[in-house]
Protein backbone atom coordinates (compact mmCIF):
# COMPACT_ATOMS: atom_id res chain seq x y z
CA UNK A 1 0.00 0.00 0.00
CA UNK A 2 1.34 3.39 -0.92
CA UNK A 3 0.78 5.32 2.29
CA UNK A 4 2.32 8.49 3.61
CA UNK A 5 1.71 10.89 6.45
CA UNK A 6 2.12 13.79 4.06
CA UNK A 7 0.61 14.29 0.64
CA UNK A 8 1.60 11.93 -2.18
CA UNK A 9 2.67 13.19 -5.58
CA UNK A 10 -0.44 15.22 -6.21
CA UNK A 11 -0.45 18.08 -8.61
CA UNK A 12 -0.26 21.47 -6.91
CA UNK A 13 -2.31 24.30 -8.42
CA UNK A 14 0.67 25.50 -10.43
CA UNK A 15 2.18 22.05 -11.17
CA UNK A 16 2.24 20.03 -14.35
CA UNK A 17 1.58 16.42 -13.34
CA UNK A 18 -1.73 15.05 -14.62
CA UNK A 19 -4.21 15.35 -11.75
CA UNK A 20 -5.76 12.21 -10.22
CA UNK A 21 -9.25 11.65 -8.93
CA UNK A 22 -9.16 12.71 -5.28
CA UNK A 23 -11.22 10.78 -2.76
CA UNK A 24 -11.81 12.56 0.55
CA UNK A 25 -12.18 10.11 3.43
CA UNK A 26 -10.60 6.69 4.07
CA UNK A 27 -13.65 4.93 5.43
CA UNK A 28 -15.32 2.04 3.60
CA UNK A 29 -16.89 4.31 0.97
CA UNK A 30 -13.70 6.14 0.07
CA UNK A 31 -11.56 3.01 0.00
CA UNK A 32 -14.10 1.19 -2.16
CA UNK A 33 -14.18 4.00 -4.72
CA UNK A 34 -10.38 4.18 -4.88
CA UNK A 35 -10.08 0.41 -5.36
CA UNK A 36 -12.75 0.32 -8.06
CA UNK A 37 -11.07 3.20 -9.89
CA UNK A 38 -7.67 1.53 -9.64
CA UNK A 39 -9.09 -1.67 -11.11
CA UNK A 40 -10.08 0.36 -14.19
CA UNK A 41 -6.70 2.02 -14.51
CA UNK A 42 -7.75 5.38 -13.09
CA UNK A 43 -5.35 6.91 -10.60
CA UNK A 44 -7.09 7.73 -7.33
CA UNK A 45 -5.59 9.33 -4.24
CA UNK A 46 -7.36 9.00 -0.90
CA UNK A 47 -6.96 11.95 1.48
CA UNK A 48 -7.69 11.23 5.14
CA UNK A 49 -7.39 13.71 7.99
CA UNK A 50 -6.94 10.98 10.64
CA UNK A 51 -3.76 8.93 11.12
CA UNK A 52 -5.26 5.71 9.71
CA UNK A 53 -8.12 4.25 7.67
CA UNK A 54 -11.53 3.60 9.22
CA UNK A 55 -11.42 6.44 11.74
CA UNK A 56 -15.17 6.32 12.49
CA UNK A 57 -15.13 2.57 13.00
CA UNK A 58 -12.16 2.84 15.34
CA UNK A 59 -14.13 5.31 17.48
CA UNK A 60 -17.40 3.37 17.75
CA UNK A 61 -18.41 1.52 20.92
CA UNK A 62 -16.83 -1.89 21.43
CA UNK A 63 -20.07 -3.89 21.28
CA UNK A 64 -20.96 -2.74 17.78
CA UNK A 65 -21.33 -5.29 15.01
CA UNK A 66 -22.43 -4.88 11.43
CA UNK A 67 -26.19 -5.31 11.15
CA UNK A 68 -25.61 -6.67 7.67
CA UNK A 69 -24.20 -10.10 6.92
CA UNK A 70 -20.55 -10.64 6.17
CA UNK A 71 -21.34 -12.06 2.72
CA UNK A 72 -23.29 -8.95 1.73
CA UNK A 73 -20.85 -6.45 3.24
CA UNK A 74 -17.63 -7.02 1.32
CA UNK A 75 -16.22 -4.15 -0.75
CA UNK A 76 -15.12 -4.51 -4.40
CA UNK A 77 -12.25 -6.89 -4.95
CA UNK A 78 -11.94 -8.41 -1.47
CA UNK A 79 -14.55 -10.46 0.42
CA UNK A 80 -14.67 -10.31 4.18
CA UNK A 81 -12.94 -13.36 5.73
CA UNK A 82 -15.20 -16.22 6.87
CA UNK A 83 -13.47 -16.27 10.26
CA UNK A 84 -15.17 -12.94 11.05
CA UNK A 85 -18.47 -14.76 11.43
CA UNK A 86 -21.88 -13.81 10.11
CA UNK A 87 -22.20 -10.50 12.04
CA UNK A 88 -18.83 -8.79 11.86
CA UNK A 89 -17.51 -7.12 15.00
CA UNK A 90 -16.30 -3.51 15.03
CA UNK A 91 -12.65 -4.49 15.55
CA UNK A 92 -12.81 -6.91 12.62
CA UNK A 93 -14.30 -4.20 10.39
CA UNK A 94 -11.24 -2.08 11.18
CA UNK A 95 -8.93 -5.01 10.37
CA UNK A 96 -10.76 -5.56 7.11
CA UNK A 97 -10.42 -1.90 6.07
CA UNK A 98 -6.70 -1.97 6.85
CA UNK A 99 -6.26 -5.15 4.82
CA UNK A 100 -8.40 -3.73 2.03
CA UNK A 101 -6.17 -0.69 1.57
CA UNK A 102 -3.07 -2.91 1.66
CA UNK A 103 -4.49 -5.53 -0.71
CA UNK A 104 -5.39 -2.96 -3.36
CA UNK A 105 -2.19 -0.96 -2.81
CA UNK A 106 -4.21 2.20 -2.49
CA UNK A 107 -2.48 5.55 -2.71
CA UNK A 108 -3.37 6.91 0.70
CA UNK A 109 -2.33 10.17 2.35
CA UNK A 110 -3.16 10.29 6.04
CA UNK A 111 -2.98 13.38 8.20
CA UNK A 112 -4.24 15.50 5.30
CA UNK A 113 -7.42 17.47 5.94
CA UNK A 114 -9.24 19.02 3.00
CA UNK A 115 -11.04 22.11 4.24
CA UNK A 116 -12.59 23.59 1.09
CA UNK A 117 -13.28 22.74 -2.55
CA UNK A 118 -13.59 25.08 -5.50
CA UNK A 119 -13.64 24.77 -9.29
CA UNK A 120 -10.51 25.79 -11.12
CA UNK A 121 -11.11 28.96 -13.14
CA UNK A 122 -8.82 28.01 -16.02
CA UNK A 123 -11.51 26.21 -18.03
CA UNK A 124 -9.96 22.79 -17.40
CA UNK A 125 -12.92 21.49 -15.40
CA UNK A 126 -10.54 20.50 -12.62
CA UNK A 127 -11.09 20.95 -8.89
CA UNK A 128 -8.89 22.73 -6.37
CA UNK A 129 -8.65 21.23 -2.90
CA UNK A 130 -7.55 23.53 -0.09
CA UNK A 131 -5.77 21.26 2.36
CA UNK A 132 -3.92 21.40 5.66
CA UNK A 133 -0.49 22.98 5.56
CA UNK A 134 -1.70 25.67 3.18
CA UNK A 135 -1.50 23.42 0.12
CA UNK A 136 -3.84 23.73 -2.85
CA UNK A 137 -4.14 20.42 -4.68
CA UNK A 138 -5.63 19.78 -8.11
CA UNK A 139 -7.94 16.91 -9.01
CA UNK A 140 -9.64 15.86 -12.24
CA UNK A 141 -12.69 14.90 -10.15
CA UNK A 142 -13.51 14.67 -6.45
CA UNK A 143 -15.42 12.01 -4.54
CA UNK A 144 -16.46 13.12 -1.05
CA UNK A 145 -16.75 10.16 1.34
CA UNK A 146 -16.29 11.65 4.80
CA UNK A 147 -19.06 9.49 6.24
CA UNK A 148 -22.66 9.46 7.40
CA UNK A 149 -21.67 9.70 11.09
CA UNK A 150 -19.32 12.67 10.90
CA UNK A 151 -20.14 15.32 13.51
CA UNK A 152 -21.96 14.38 16.75
CA UNK A 153 -25.25 16.22 17.13
CA UNK A 154 -26.31 17.20 20.64
CA UNK A 155 -29.71 18.91 20.96
CA UNK A 156 -29.79 22.41 22.40
CA UNK A 157 -31.64 21.36 25.55
CA UNK A 158 -32.51 24.22 27.94
CA UNK A 159 -30.49 23.94 31.14
CA UNK A 160 -28.07 21.33 29.79
CA UNK A 161 -25.04 23.47 30.68
CA UNK A 162 -26.09 23.43 34.32
CA UNK A 163 -26.73 19.69 34.60
CA UNK A 164 -24.83 18.40 37.60
CA UNK A 165 -24.68 14.84 36.34
CA UNK A 166 -22.61 13.48 33.47
CA UNK A 167 -23.81 14.33 29.95
CA UNK A 168 -22.09 12.75 26.96
CA UNK A 169 -22.84 12.08 23.32
CA UNK A 170 -22.91 8.42 22.31
CA UNK A 171 -19.81 9.10 20.19
CA UNK A 172 -17.86 9.13 23.46
CA UNK A 173 -19.25 5.83 24.71
CA UNK A 174 -16.95 2.81 24.50
CA UNK A 175 -18.22 0.23 26.98
CA UNK A 176 -20.31 -0.14 30.14
CA UNK A 177 -17.38 -0.23 32.55
CA UNK A 178 -17.57 3.41 33.74
CA UNK A 179 -21.32 3.05 34.36
CA UNK A 180 -21.35 -0.05 36.53
CA UNK A 181 -23.69 0.48 39.51
CA UNK A 182 -24.93 3.83 38.16
CA UNK A 183 -28.31 5.18 37.07
CA UNK A 184 -28.11 5.95 33.33
CA UNK A 185 -30.53 7.60 30.91
CA UNK A 186 -29.97 6.86 27.22
CA UNK A 187 -31.61 9.43 24.95
CA UNK A 188 -32.67 8.21 21.53
CA UNK A 189 -33.91 4.83 20.40
CA UNK A 190 -32.19 4.33 17.09
CA UNK A 191 -29.84 1.39 16.66
CA UNK A 192 -27.08 3.11 18.62
CA UNK A 193 -29.27 4.02 21.60
CA UNK A 194 -30.86 0.58 21.69
CA UNK A 195 -27.51 -1.21 21.65
CA UNK A 196 -25.94 1.04 24.27
CA UNK A 197 -28.94 0.52 26.56
CA UNK A 198 -28.54 -3.27 26.30
CA UNK A 199 -24.78 -2.99 26.76
CA UNK A 200 -25.28 -0.96 29.94
CA UNK A 201 -27.70 -3.53 31.36
CA UNK A 202 -25.37 -6.41 30.61
CA UNK A 203 -22.41 -4.41 31.92
CA UNK A 204 -23.88 -3.88 35.39
CA UNK A 205 -25.56 -0.46 35.35
CA UNK A 206 -27.93 -0.16 38.31
CA UNK A 207 -30.77 1.33 36.28
CA UNK A 208 -31.18 2.02 32.56
CA UNK A 209 -33.91 4.20 31.11
CA UNK A 210 -34.40 4.93 27.44
CA UNK A 211 -35.91 8.29 26.43
CA UNK A 212 -38.15 7.88 23.38
CA UNK A 213 -39.41 10.77 21.25
CA UNK A 214 -40.53 8.77 18.21
CA UNK A 215 -41.44 5.11 18.66
CA UNK A 216 -39.16 3.03 16.39
CA UNK A 217 -39.92 0.08 14.18
CA UNK A 218 -38.30 -2.99 15.72
CA UNK A 219 -37.20 -5.84 13.48
CA UNK A 220 -35.44 -9.11 14.16
CA UNK A 221 -31.92 -9.08 12.77
CA UNK A 222 -32.54 -12.60 11.51
CA UNK A 223 -35.62 -14.83 11.45
CA UNK A 224 -35.20 -18.59 10.91
CA UNK A 225 -31.78 -17.84 9.41
CA UNK A 226 -33.13 -15.22 6.98
CA UNK A 227 -31.42 -11.85 7.63
CA UNK A 228 -33.50 -8.67 7.66
CA UNK A 229 -31.01 -7.20 5.19
CA UNK A 230 -32.11 -9.60 2.46
CA UNK A 231 -35.71 -8.55 2.98
CA UNK A 232 -34.59 -4.93 2.70
CA UNK A 233 -32.90 -5.68 -0.62
CA UNK A 234 -35.99 -7.44 -1.98
CA UNK A 235 -38.51 -4.74 -1.03
CA UNK A 236 -36.57 -1.51 -1.54
CA UNK A 237 -38.00 -0.89 -5.03
CA UNK A 238 -41.56 -1.96 -4.22
CA UNK A 239 -44.34 0.63 -3.67
CA UNK A 240 -44.09 2.23 -0.23
CA UNK A 241 -47.70 1.41 0.84
CA UNK A 242 -47.19 -2.26 -0.03
CA UNK A 243 -43.97 -2.52 1.99
CA UNK A 244 -45.65 -0.72 4.89
CA UNK A 245 -48.42 -3.33 4.92
CA UNK A 246 -45.93 -6.20 4.72
CA UNK A 247 -43.91 -4.61 7.52
CA UNK A 248 -46.94 -4.44 9.81
CA UNK A 249 -47.73 -8.09 9.13
CA UNK A 250 -44.18 -9.26 9.81
CA UNK A 251 -43.97 -7.17 12.98
CA UNK A 252 -47.15 -8.69 14.41
CA UNK A 253 -45.79 -12.16 13.76
CA UNK A 254 -42.20 -11.70 14.92
CA UNK A 255 -42.12 -8.79 17.39
CA UNK A 256 -44.16 -8.80 20.62
CA UNK A 257 -46.36 -5.86 21.55
CA UNK A 258 -44.42 -3.82 24.10
CA UNK A 259 -47.16 -1.24 24.73
CA UNK A 260 -47.55 -2.14 28.38
CA UNK A 261 -43.82 -1.60 28.81
CA UNK A 262 -43.90 1.90 27.30
CA UNK A 263 -42.93 1.03 23.75
CA UNK A 264 -46.10 0.76 21.61
CA UNK A 265 -46.16 -0.19 17.96
CA UNK A 266 -45.51 2.78 15.60
CA UNK A 267 -48.51 4.39 13.94
CA UNK A 268 -46.60 5.07 10.71
CA UNK A 269 -45.39 2.53 8.15
CA UNK A 270 -41.90 1.07 8.29
CA UNK A 271 -40.92 1.96 4.74
CA UNK A 272 -42.58 5.37 4.94
CA UNK A 273 -40.30 6.05 7.87
CA UNK A 274 -37.28 4.71 5.98
CA UNK A 275 -37.95 7.10 3.10
CA UNK A 276 -37.80 9.91 5.67
CA UNK A 277 -34.38 8.70 6.81
CA UNK A 278 -35.32 6.58 9.86
CA UNK A 279 -33.96 3.05 9.65
CA UNK A 280 -35.66 0.29 11.71
CA UNK A 281 -34.00 -0.80 14.94
CA UNK A 282 -32.57 -4.28 14.61
CA UNK A 283 -33.08 -6.18 17.82
CA UNK A 284 -29.88 -7.30 19.52
CA UNK A 285 -31.42 -7.71 22.96
CA UNK A 286 -33.62 -4.65 23.44
CA UNK A 287 -36.94 -6.53 23.19
CA UNK A 288 -36.03 -8.96 25.98
CA UNK A 289 -34.52 -6.17 28.10
CA UNK A 290 -37.70 -4.09 27.84
CA UNK A 291 -39.99 -7.07 28.49
CA UNK A 292 -37.90 -8.02 31.50
CA UNK A 293 -37.96 -4.49 32.93
CA UNK A 294 -34.20 -4.12 32.72
CA UNK A 295 -34.53 -1.21 30.25
CA UNK A 296 -37.45 1.12 30.94
CA UNK A 297 -38.68 3.42 28.14
CA UNK A 298 -39.60 6.93 29.28
CA UNK A 299 -40.79 10.12 27.59
CA UNK A 300 -38.50 12.33 25.53
CA UNK A 301 -36.12 14.79 27.18
CA UNK A 302 -37.37 18.38 27.21
CA UNK A 303 -34.85 20.17 29.44
CA UNK A 304 -32.45 19.96 32.37
CA UNK A 305 -32.79 21.56 35.77
CA UNK A 306 -29.76 21.18 38.02
CA UNK A 307 -29.55 17.48 38.88
CA UNK A 308 -32.89 16.71 37.22
CA UNK A 309 -33.88 15.80 33.68
CA UNK A 310 -37.34 17.08 32.75
CA UNK A 311 -39.27 14.77 30.43
CA UNK A 312 -41.99 15.60 27.89
CA UNK A 313 -44.72 14.15 30.13
CA UNK A 314 -43.74 16.55 32.91
CA UNK A 315 -41.95 13.99 35.07
CA UNK A 316 -38.50 14.62 36.50
CA UNK A 317 -35.77 12.04 36.94
CA UNK A 318 -32.28 12.31 38.40
CA UNK A 319 -29.91 9.96 36.58
CA UNK A 320 -26.22 9.90 37.37
CA UNK A 321 -25.38 10.02 33.67
CA UNK A 322 -27.08 10.86 30.38
CA UNK A 323 -25.83 9.36 27.13
CA UNK A 324 -27.26 11.17 24.11
CA UNK A 325 -27.66 8.83 21.15
CA UNK A 326 -29.04 11.74 19.17
CA UNK A 327 -27.32 11.21 15.86
CA UNK A 328 -24.83 13.03 13.71
CA UNK A 329 -24.60 15.80 11.16
CA UNK A 330 -22.89 15.20 7.85
CA UNK A 331 -20.54 18.14 8.49
CA UNK A 332 -20.19 19.15 4.84
CA UNK A 333 -20.98 22.86 5.12
CA UNK A 334 -17.40 24.11 5.42
CA UNK A 335 -16.14 21.82 2.67
CA UNK A 336 -18.77 22.44 -0.02
CA UNK A 337 -21.33 24.78 1.54
CA UNK A 338 -20.77 27.54 -0.98
CA UNK A 339 -21.31 25.38 -4.05
CA UNK A 340 -25.10 25.01 -3.90
CA UNK A 341 -24.95 21.21 -3.62
CA UNK A 342 -26.46 20.75 -0.13
CA UNK A 343 -30.08 20.82 1.02
CA UNK A 344 -31.38 22.73 4.05
CA UNK A 345 -30.32 19.90 6.34
CA UNK A 346 -26.76 19.83 5.04
CA UNK A 347 -27.17 16.66 2.97
CA UNK A 348 -25.99 16.32 -0.65
CA UNK A 349 -28.73 17.09 -3.17
CA UNK A 350 -27.40 14.36 -5.44
CA UNK A 351 -25.67 11.14 -4.51
CA UNK A 352 -23.60 8.38 -6.04
CA UNK A 353 -22.89 8.48 -9.76
CA UNK A 354 -24.86 11.70 -10.29
CA UNK A 355 -23.08 15.03 -10.21
CA UNK A 356 -24.93 18.26 -9.44
CA UNK A 357 -25.25 20.63 -12.45
CA UNK A 358 -23.67 23.39 -10.37
CA UNK A 359 -20.62 21.22 -9.62
CA UNK A 360 -19.76 18.79 -12.44
CA UNK A 361 -17.06 16.35 -11.45
CA UNK A 362 -18.00 16.43 -7.75
CA UNK A 363 -19.54 13.26 -6.29
CA UNK A 364 -20.79 12.08 -2.90
CA UNK A 365 -21.02 8.56 -1.55
CA UNK A 366 -22.17 7.24 1.83
CA UNK A 367 -24.63 9.96 2.80
CA UNK A 368 -27.77 7.84 2.84
CA UNK A 369 -28.74 5.13 5.31
CA UNK A 370 -30.25 2.44 3.05
CA UNK A 371 -32.45 -0.39 4.26
CA UNK A 372 -30.44 -2.74 2.07
CA UNK A 373 -27.20 -2.16 4.00
CA UNK A 374 -24.64 0.62 3.99
CA UNK A 375 -21.59 -1.46 3.00
CA UNK A 376 -23.50 -3.13 0.16
CA UNK A 377 -24.63 0.21 -1.25
CA UNK A 378 -21.15 1.70 -0.87
CA UNK A 379 -19.77 -1.19 -2.93
CA UNK A 380 -22.38 -0.69 -5.65
CA UNK A 381 -21.79 3.07 -5.66
CA UNK A 382 -18.04 2.51 -6.01
CA UNK A 383 -18.45 0.34 -9.09
CA UNK A 384 -20.84 2.81 -10.71
CA UNK A 385 -18.57 5.75 -10.00
CA UNK A 386 -15.56 3.90 -11.35
CA UNK A 387 -17.39 3.13 -14.59
CA UNK A 388 -18.45 6.76 -14.97
CA UNK A 389 -15.05 8.24 -14.19
CA UNK A 390 -13.15 5.81 -16.41
CA UNK A 391 -15.11 6.77 -19.52
CA UNK A 392 -13.27 9.07 -21.92
CA UNK A 393 -14.76 12.59 -22.01
CA UNK A 394 -17.24 13.28 -24.77
CA UNK A 395 -15.95 15.25 -27.71
CA UNK A 396 -17.58 18.60 -28.27
CA UNK A 397 -18.72 19.94 -31.57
Amino acid sequence: MAETTGTPHLRDADGSTAPPVCVIGAGPGGLAVAAALGARGVRAVVLEKSPAVGASWRAHYDRLRLHTTRRLSGLPGLPMPRRFGRWVARADVVRYLEKYAEHHELELATGVEVTRLERADDGSGHWLLHASGGRVLTASAVVVATGFNHTPRLPDWPGADGFTGELRHAAEYRDAGPYEGRDVLVVGVGNTGAEIAVDLVEGGAARVRLAVRTVPHLVRRSTAGWPAQRTGILVRRLPVPLVDRLGRLVARISVPDLSEHGLPRPDTGLYSRVREGAIPVQDVGLIDAVRGGRVRPVAAVESFDGEAVVLADGSRITPDAVIAATGYRRGLEELVGGLGVLDERGRPLVHGVRSHPAAPGLYFTGYTNPISGMFRELALDAERLARALSRPPRKRG
